[in-house]
């Protein structure tokens, strides 16, 4: 089942163009995960099965918009961009060792490591073969987004070295790790429908930016919402010591008050408590980790997080609004302010 994009997209035909694709790109996507053995078939259904909300190959379809949106390279195009995050998604879960993805029980958890690795791996090839239909340079942009995928990948696993900034170590994971695929997400669709090289030229950035504001509001959100708003439950990020952007604001302070030099003693001593659970790593005690989430969300940092957010959303805004008035540019506008405005 597929979930619908997060903005309402007002035009008539430019809803009916976005629906008529993500219907094909389904067809495509189910195509694309019959293999020879019937194992890696159920494996490779298995995620696409679950849904989501297509974003990336719905990006692929708006972008597509700027050119003739009816090309006959656009939708597989759009199927290889999904393929391709799918895959991600198998090597994701074994690396974290998840047991659920999209609210259904993992591949790995059902099958095995190798299983799930091996479906990614296929993922992967599928998309490949897709590409190689439309072109070296097809293969070659997927080349570079991979490329900065597993480096981004690599970063965030080993983490930030001596002599790192934090901040610029998160920001590059984020950009290579996210917004990569997103941002070839736009450029396939302006290429491929044949949009002009100053079209391609916003859309990448845009979509890139969006990437970035997509995780920086996820960050947000794992620690301000009260519901499942983000796919996860609450305050999961700070559960596994995962330092997101609010975590680094608060670490940032710690060697001032988050309220100003005239803070009460009370907020001092709240500033400190946080980093000193903060710095404890994993949060795997209950207590310990509702201490944390309160005094997150009422600090300072979750202000500074949202200011990165709009800062990130306006960089694509920017891109955008050089683009032609069509409807197409007002879905990624739309995007812009869903972006921010879902995390309150």
């Amino acid at each position: 089942m597929i979930t619908a994009v997060p903005v309402e997209l007002t035009d008539a035909a430019l809803a009916a163009d976005v629906v008529d694709g993500l219907a094909l790109v389904e067809k495509r996507l189910r195509l694309a995960a019959q293999a020879q053995h019937q194992v890696l078939t159920e494996a490779s259904a298995h995620l696409i099965e679950a849904g989501g909300k297509r974003l990336r190959p719905t990006l692929v379809l708006l972008a597509a918009q700027f050119g003739n949106a009816r090309d006959e390279r656009v939708v597989p195009a759009a199927v290889a961009i999904e393929l391709t995050h799918l895959a991600t998604l198998y090597h994701d879960d074994v690396m974290d060792e998840a047991d659920t993805r999209r609210g259904s029980e993992s591949a790995n958890s059902r099958w095995n490591n190798t299983v799930a690795i091996l479906t990614g791996d296929f993922l992967f090839a599928r998309a490949s073969q897709i590409l190689a239909d439309l072109g070296p340079e097809a293969i070659r942009i997927q080349a570079e987004t991979f490329t900065r995928l597993v480096t981004g990948q690599i970063a965030e696993t080993v983490g930030p070295q001596p002599g790192d900034d934090p901040f610029e170590h998160y920001l590059g994971v984020v950009t290579q790790k996210t917004a990569s695929l997103i941002a070839t997400a736009g450029q396939f669709g302006a290429m491929f429908s044949g949009a002009s090289a100053d079209i391609i030229a916003r859309i990448k950035p845009a979509c890139a930016a969006l990437g970035v504001a997509f995780q920086l509001s996820d960050d947000i959100l794992d620690v301000a919402s009260e519901s499942a708003q983000s796919g996860k439950t609450p305050g999961t990020d700070l559960r596994e010591g995962i330092r997101t952007l609010p975590v680094l604001h608060a670490l940032r302070s710690a060697g001032s008050s988050s309220w100003g030099d005239d803070a009460p003693g009370p907020a001092r001593a709240a500033d400190r408590r946080l980093v000193e659970l903060l710095s404890m790593g994993e949060l795997t005690d209950p207590g310990l980790h509702a201490e944390a989430l309160r005094l997150l969300r009422s600090h300072k940092a979750m202000e500074l997080a949202r200011a990165d957010l709009h800062d990130w959303a306006n960089k694509a805004r920017s891109e955008i609004l050089g683009l032609p008035d069509v409807p197409a540019r007002t879905a990624f506008e739309a995007l812009c302010e869903f972006v921010v405005e879902r995390t309150g």
